[in-house]
């Protein structure tokens, strides 16, 4: 299995190579058109071209996306809670449960059993 990795990286990055600008140039006039058609109608705004487009999509990423390097990392919290929350006694949990009911308020019904 190791001995293909050569391989792979080159497919990878063959694929990368043709696929990011295909993406880059369909989400540029994907935004461009919609631009166009909707808002010179309802703001009054110019028309854009499509390396305006563009930027108004690196600068969306930039504003609202950011940069993060992997998917999905941000739940790795819950997993994490889970494991914690499995190892606690119930004294423990108690009193977690208050510190946060303390903190954020009420959180669903205060006799609820717990979900583990």
């Amino acid at each position: 299995m190791r001995r293909n990795w050569g391989a792979r990286a080159a497919k990878f990055a063959l694929m990368a190579v043709f696929f990011i600008p295909l993406f880059i140039a369909l989400f540029g006039f994907f935004v461009m058109h919609l631009w166009n058609w909707l808002m010179p109608a309802l703001f009054g705004l110019h028309l854009i071209t499509f390396w305006q487009a563009v930027g108004i999509l690196v600068l969306s990423k930039i504003l609202f996306g950011g940069f993060r390097g992997r998917h999905g990392g941000h739940m790795h919290w819950r997993h994490r809670m889970k494991e914690r929350w499995g190892h606690m006694t119930p004294e423990e949990r108690e009193k977690l449960r208050h510190t946060i009911r303390e903190s954020w308020g009420p959180y669903g019904a205060p006799d609820a059993p717990p979900k583990v």
